[in-house]
């Protein structure tokens, strides 16, 4: 290369290190693109990402400015230099994409582009998308192409990671969509569990005052006091539903800013006091900030919706190079030997398992009338 090998590889293993740090796919694309242009010194590139009706789901460019691509117009079809590379899976290098006998144009605010080097991002046997990059900064051959052979190899290792980064950002994608999903299926089994039976006996109640405002006046009255009462139990159980269903943000807060905020809206949403404190924490790996989360949340629930707790605190302190949860409440408690009723109320199963998923330990100090006491371990990553 004409920026010598060491240059060379050191701006290679630049974009690979770009491309590995992101995990949503529209970032992951937009990184592709800019490395690629930056590392063949080209004055535009694309990448478009095929759906299965001839256009492109997504089409990244890097080197027009926004005003460009808006007056460009709609995305590309999938026809031309753009349709072959897809179609074919082969590479194109051309001196002059205009000359081309494939070649059918462009819109009028389509910036004008010569020399054209692409090809399409595999995995496996499919094409996943096409990468092409055009202009070459440099003094063109008479009548060849500005980009070389070697530009060609360098760009296929680029693309052979690029498949990779890739596949791997929609698989993070399409496992964030499941979490969601297995979110609102316990949600709403919660809120028809919960919340459902709340409102019926609401309305229920309701009905029998009605019924006896006119003969039994004074039943009447206590009837309606427990409208009152069931509808401060379903306005709370709504509240801790729409907390849950807030997103966990840890990707963007950390887990300590996350439990803390958590904290801080079940404190004013219930009438316990919930409080929350941290020493010496450092970040952990994903995986087990999001079992720490979860188990803290379960311990939570539990406390304000079951024990009659007036008081539950939470911290988070390092332990070794891992650390340990503790949601403490001074509610009515319970025997946890009773393991079989006690764990399927309280969700201690699965508390264990989120534990031991992370190879962290889980345990249950608790007694009628003494309060609960739950303390999760996890290891340093």
């Amino acid at each position: 290369m004409s920026r010598g090998p060491r240059s060379g590889l050191s701006a290679v293993s630049a974009a690979l290190l770009a491309m590995s740090r992101h995990l949503e796919v529209r970032d992951v694309l937009k990184t592709i693109v800019a490395s690629a242009r930056e590392l063949l010194d080209a004055q535009y590139a694309a990448l478009g990402v095929p759906d299965d009706h001839g256009g492109f789901a997504q089409f990244v460019v890097d080197g027009v400015t926004d005003a460009q691509w808006k007056a460009i117009g709609p995305l590309p079809r999938q026809h031309g230099i753009l349709a072959a590379m897809l179609r074919e899976a082969k590479v194109e290098r051309l001196a002059d994409v205009r000359t081309d006998p494939r070649f059918e144009g462009w819109p009028s605010a389509h910036p004008d582009m010569s020399d054209f080097l692409g090809l399409p991002i595999r995995d496996g046997d499919e094409v996943i998308g096409a990468l092409f990059l055009a202009n070459k900064n440099c003094e063109k051959p008479e009548g060849g192409c500005g980009f070389t052979a070697e530009d060609e190899e360098l760009l296929s290792i680029l693309a052979q990671h690029a498949a990779i980064a890739l596949t791997n950002a929609r698989l993070y994608e399409r496992s964030r969509e499941l979490t969601i999903a297995e979110e609102r299926s316990r949600l709403a089994h919660e809120l028809h569990d919960a919340v459902s039976q709340k409102l019926f006996s609401l309305r229920l109640t309701a009905q029998a005052a009605a019924a006896l405002v006119d003969r039994d006046p004074s039943r009447a009255k206590g009837e309606l006091q427990q409208v009152a009462v069931l509808a401060a139990e379903a306005i709370d159980e709504l509240r801790a539903a729409v907390v849950e269903l807030r997103p966990a943000a840890l990707d963007e807060d950390g887990l300590l800013a996350t439990l803390r905020t958590q904290v801080q809206v079940l404190d004013r949403a219930h009438t316990a006091r919930v409080t929350f404190a941290a020493a010496g924490f450092r970040a952990l790996p994903a995986a087990q900030e999001e079992a720490l989360l979860r188990v803290a949340q379960e311990a939570l629930h539990n406390a304000l919706r079951h024990s009659g707790a007036g008081h539950v605190d939470v911290t988070v302190n390092r332990r070794g190079g891992g650390a340990v949860l503790r949601v403490t409440d001074d509610g009515s408690g319970f025997d946890p030997h009773l393991t079989r009723r006690a764990g399927r109320h309280l969700g201690l199963v699965s508390m264990r398992d989120r534990a031991s998923g992370v190879g962290g330990t889980l345990t249950v100090e608790s007694a009628p009338g003494k309060g609960t006491t739950i303390e999760m371990e996890v290891p340093g990553g």
